[in-house]
């Protein structure tokens, strides 16, 4: 019988460190864990976390590594350097993630490439590089940050809801693949939470922000949504949604024909109406 995966003393890996759901991982894994590895582009944040997380527990060994994840020659050097450093992974969280809001024709490409290649590509790849480390670190997990979004196709939003049903759909047929090997697969499908990510994903120019489109009893604060995803790996579930109303929501509106489901997301969209930065240059 293959002995259970838990975080207590485990070696972690999150990408997307610097800020957001990646930096609540870091602080909540630091409890338990021993050792972590913070990856992201932003090496003065990941510095200033890691010098948090030490004081708090001086036992914790942390790492940063600096990565511009939307390149291909990053996430191979990334995976060098564990083989080289000799990292005992067995928890590997693919939270780094992009987000856009507005209309599909209206997003300049430069906009929706990045998103397409972090969200889809590099959380594969990344996945693919570091499977053998995971398998000789075994019993081992993965978590895969998608969102609720990938449940629907969603108007306005329509690259990034894409990009995560692929995250899920991918960690639910990676999960059946590795079920005999001692490794867990979860997806982590979180609504709404307040962190700067809604920031980035809210157009230049935009009245509305991203975050501010949002019910508030469908949000869910980092803490809690970090609370739920690790609580899932423990019990082995292939998949989290850390809203009990959201939850609710999604499981009811499976059991609906999709074109009540369409009528409703429409219904919701309201009318398309360009917002100040809408119109732009053809190239």
């Amino acid at each position: 019988m293959k002995s259970t995966f838990t975080v207590s003393n485990c070696t972690a890996l999150i990408t997307g460190a610097s800020a957001g759901l990646g930096a609540e991982f870091s602080r909540q894994l630091a409890a338990k864990a021993s050792r972590i590895v913070l990856v992201g582009r932003r090496e003065d944040r990941l510095m200033e976390l890691a010098s948090s997380l030490r004081s708090k527990r001086p036992s914790l060994r942390v790492d940063c590594f600096k990565a511009d994840l939307s390149l291909a020659s990053e996430r191979e050097r990334l995976a060098v350097w564990i083989i080289r450093e000799q990292i005992p992974l067995n928890l590997l969280i693919n939270n780094a993630g992009l987000g856009d809001l507005g209309l599909f024709d209206t997003a300049p490409w430069e906009r929706l490439s990045p998103m397409l290649e972090v969200n889809i590509t590099a959380l594969t790849h990344l996945t693919h590089l570091l499977l053998p480390m995971l398998r000789a670190g075994q019993p081992s997990a993965i978590l895969n940050v998608s969102s609720v979004a990938g449940f629907y196709p969603l108007p306005e939003m329509a690259v990034y809801a894409a990009t995560k049903a692929y995250v899920t759909s991918f960690s639910e047929a990676l999960r059946m693949e590795l079920a005999s090997e001692g490794i867990i697969v979860t997806a982590l499908c979180p609504g709404p939470v307040p962190t700067e990510f809604f920031a980035v994903a809210s157009r230049p120019g935009e009245t509305i922000r991203a975050m501010d489109r949002a019910h508030p009893a469908l949000a869910t604060t980092a803490e809690e949504v970090v609370r739920a995803a690790l609580l899932g790996i423990a019990k082995d579930k292939p998949g989290v949604i850390p809203n009990r109303l959201l939850a609710l929501l999604v499981r009811g509106s499976r059991l609906l024909p999709f074109p009540f489901i369409r009528m409703a997301i429409q219904l919701g969209a309201g009318p398309q109406k360009p917002s100040m930065d809408h119109k732009r240059d053809l190239p």
